[in-house]
């Protein structure tokens, strides 16, 4: 999504290695705990917006302290106060902030124990916390505050469970106060109702809030139970005021009552607790309160917090089991760099089954979907190695979307439709997911799904499917000038639309192909050649004033035919960064540089290469992108050119331009990623960097690089087989990371990729490394597929 860094334009990286201390060598032992290696507090600080609190695995209730600042996930490292502690949360995201839903809050006491003394509106009640305080492990997040309150936190699949503790210094006079609030992080909220029960301090209540990145509106309730200390009395605030007598309050979309100057809420106010400690168990639910309120009780009912922390840190670890890596040598730092990365590509999207008002199903519902224009390069594509089953509900339940709304979304997030950013990009999950034999997938409704995105144009393609389809059909490009009389959407992007809108149709080439329908093979196989009609071969390209020396962009392109003019090197770091989003003055590329989208075209590389004037040029080319400043490899697309060396027949390439990235732009600090983690893509793309597998989204390929360990091992859950990788010859420095030679079960291997086969059915691909590039995986019949023929 939306790049977040302030300062993009530091770009210009020299791949060293003195972030990280590779001294501090930690092998594998028997004592080894895979949560050791994990800190969620990596990309917390500099606009990476992860979610650092307590989770589960895809986990709907996310409890984490809120701060004022660049909030999107709730907490940021680079803040000062915290105003609440909510239970759902999103990460990674950019734009607005994401839900942050029903924030509680608790004070030791009110001054001069006057109810109307103490704290309530959010910006009033924010308190400093202090530094260093903040603790995150899976599972759990602690976090101390200057007014004397420690807060800390787990979760099971619905509800959180809060324990605070007071300041002992002051228990004597302590009684005390736990409020909710009726807001949510971006303060979209409209209508909102709260209520407290008088005889055991019960909140419950809901509200109306809006989406951080798309239409409509979602209704969510909630109900805080407590444990540890005796009632003394409850009640409702508004503003800056409380009352004892009143029990329940409301807020409606009135124009008078906007959440950023009125908001409220209720409280219970309790005894000095005996242990200093008050336990609060909130439940959350779309459904209604009573499901919210069931949700806390059936799966936290004896307020267990070291239970409920212990269960959520064991599923943590089964997840994370099915990897394994023999670390000796490798610095602790890098472990946790790669931990971390693949903790955070499993946080979502989130399991809200059972919790979908919309529709009646017995089909799996996930939500979170931040964006599929994000997650399609490389989060789905490992969650297929290392959790198939979950991808395969992932896709039912985007199926079950189709279904029920009509498209397949492109992004969701709060049962809301989202903004679609490029191309109908869930056509590329389905493609992937269909080609390595995804379990339990109804593949005539996702072809049937896939052929209406190619084919009928919604009334609305700024949410799903595709705009511009009668030129798209007619002309065979998106023009910048295109006139749409059949739909509704930003006329922005023309050139990245165009390169997606190509690519989609290959990956439903290939779903035709395999289900035997030969006419509509070959129908999107020749639309997936589209791309080449917005290139301009005599385009040329400088760079403050000089000559970059390469010719031939992608460019705009009007309904007539005739050329217009984007400089190739804008929406760059080097030129007007942050000039393309998604907005009607967005110009004609999405979060990138026509430099960026020139080399989109992976499914016939052999054709670009040619375009881009053979192998030779295109790598020079692509060296020049990665050492120029011109790549921000903060956004996803930035992704596939790290190792598009591979196809060009130079597959060390790929393996020195990973590490130029890794640590250099991702590394252990609070700053630790190289752009806002789009719900946990630039984690996936660590991981998958890191492991030597580079997949190629919507493709049965795996670009192979050296693993950044002796060997990685991938246990798939479905067949039961593994997979190991193994370096001959590891370098623990780094320094030999070139492939010599490789064996795939003790066979010679000479190609540069894999198929998903391997993993499925296990096996071993060892690799002899040296200190040179060589000749393996550089020969013609040892590239990647690619519907044109290779030219040497």
């Amino acid at each position: 999504m939306l790049p977040s860094k302030t300062h993009p334009t530091g770009i210009l990286i020299t791949a060293l290695y003195g972030s990280i201390s590779l001294a501090a060598a930690v092998g594998s032992t028997d004592s080894f705990d895979v949560l050791d290696y994990v800190d969620p507090l990596i990309g917390t600080a500099n606009g990476g917006h992860v979610f650092p609190g307590a989770t589960l695995p895809f986990g709907m209730a996310k409890a984490v302290a809120d701060t004022v600042g660049e909030n999107q996930a709730g907490f940021a490292y680079d803040t000062t106060v915290v105003t609440g502690f909510s239970h759902m949360h999103d990460s990674g995201t950019g734009g607005s902030p994401s839900l942050g839903n029903f924030p509680i809050f608790a004070q030791p006491s009110c001054p001069n124990d006057d109810i109307n003394q103490c704290k309530w509106q959010l910006n009033d009640r924010a308190v400093v916390w202090k530094r260093d305080s903040a603790k995150a492990r899976p599972g759990y997040f602690s976090i101390s505050l200057a007014n004397g309150v420690q807060a800390e936190m787990t979760t099971t699949n619905r509800s959180a469970l809060y324990r605070f503790t007071f300041d002992g210094a002051s228990s004597e006079s302590l009684s005390p106060v736990v409020l909710v609030d009726l807001i949510d992080l971006p303060q979209s909220r409209t209508n909102g109702f709260a209520d407290v029960d008088s005889s055991n301090g019960r909140l419950t209540g809901n509200g109306t809030f809006n989406p951080s990145f798309g239409i409509g509106s979602y209704d969510l309730h909630f109900c805080v139970d407590f444990k540890g200390a005796e009632l003394r009395d409850t009640g409702v605030w508004t503003k800056n005021r409380a009352n004892t007598t009143r029990k329940t309050v409301s807020l409606r979309a009135d124009g008078t009552n906007s959440p950023d100057t009125l908001s409220a809420g209720t409280f219970a106010r309790f005894h000095a607790p005996k242990d200093n400690t008050i336990l609060a168990r909130v439940g959350v639910s779309f459904m209604n309160v009573k499901q919210a309120c069931a949700n806390a009780e059936r799966e936290q009912p004896n307020f267990d917090f070291d239970g409920t922390r212990s269960a959520a840190e064991d599923a943590w670890r089964k997840k994370l089991s099915v990897v394994s890596v023999d670390a000796d040598g490798v610095s602790k730092d890098l472990q946790t760099v790669f931990w971390s990365g693949a903790y955070r590509s499993l946080i979502s999207p989130q399991d809200y089954t059972g919790e979908n008002p919309l529709w009646e199903s017995d089909e799996p519902y996930y939500d979170s979907y931040y964006c599929i224009w994000d997650s399609y390069r490389s989060i789905h594509p490992l969650l297929t190695l290392v959790d198939p089953l979950s991808q395969s509900l992932m896709m039912r339940s985007l199926l079950d979307i189709y279904r029920h709304e009509g498209y397949l979304p492109d992004c969701r997030m709060s049962l809301c439709k989202g903004y679609t950013q490029g191309g109908s990009n869930a056509d590329v999950l389905m493609a992937d997911a269909y080609l390595k034999k995804v379990d339990g997938i109804d593949w005539d409704t996702a072809y049937e799904a896939v052929v209406k995105d190619a084919e009928v144009e919604p009334a609305n393609w700024n949410v799903e499917g595709r705009g511009g389809l009668q030129s798209w059909k007619s002309l065979g490009y998106i023009p910048t000038d295109d006139y749409d009389p059949y739909g509704v959407g930003t006329h922005t992007r023309s050139i990245s639309r165009t390169v997606e809108y190509a690519y989609n149709d290959f990956c439903i080439a290939e779903m035709a192909k395999g289900m035997g329908k030969q006419a509509d093979y070959e129908k999107y196989t020749t639309r997936s050649g589209n791309w080449a009609h917005m290139f301009k071969e005599d385009q040329k390209s400088s760079i403050n004033g000089a000559d970059t020396n390469f010719t031939g962009f992608l460019q705009p392109r009007y309904t007539n035919g005739t050329w217009g003019y984007q400089d190739p090197i804008f929406c760059s770091p080097l030129l007007n960064f942050t000039s393309c989003y998604l907005n009607p003055s967005g110009h004609e590329t999405y979060e990138g540089s026509s430099w960026l989208y020139t080399f989109y075209a992976p499914h016939d590389m052999g054709a670009l290469i040619k375009t881009l004037g053979g192998a030779e040029q295109f790598t020079s080319r692509l060296e020049f992108l990665h050492e120029s400043g011109l790549l921000y490899v903060g956004d996803e697309q930035a992704f596939l050119t790290v190792f598009q060396f591979h196809y060009s027949g130079r597959p060390a390439l790929s393996a020195k331009y990973s590490h130029f990235y890794i640590p250099s732009q991702f590394n252990t600090t609070t700053a630790g990623i190289a752009g806002n983690d789009d719900s946990g893509a630039m984690g996936s793309f660590v991981m998958l960097s890191m492991m030597g597998l580079w997949p190629v989204p919507g493709q049965d390929v795996y670009l192979i690089t050296p693993p950044y360990f002796k060997e990685v091992s991938i246990k798939n859950a479905v067949t039961g087989k593994t997979a190991t990788i193994r370096n001959v010859n590891f370098d623990a420095n780094y320094k030999s990371i070139f492939i010599q030679s490789a064996k795939l079960n003790g066979e010679a291997w000479s190609k540069n990729w894999l198929t998903h086969d391997f993993f499925t059915q296990g096996g071993v691909l060892e690799l002899e490394l040296g200190l040179t590039e060589s000749k393996w995986g550089t020969q013609t019949e040892d590239l990647p597929p690619s519907l044109s023929n290779y030219h040497k």
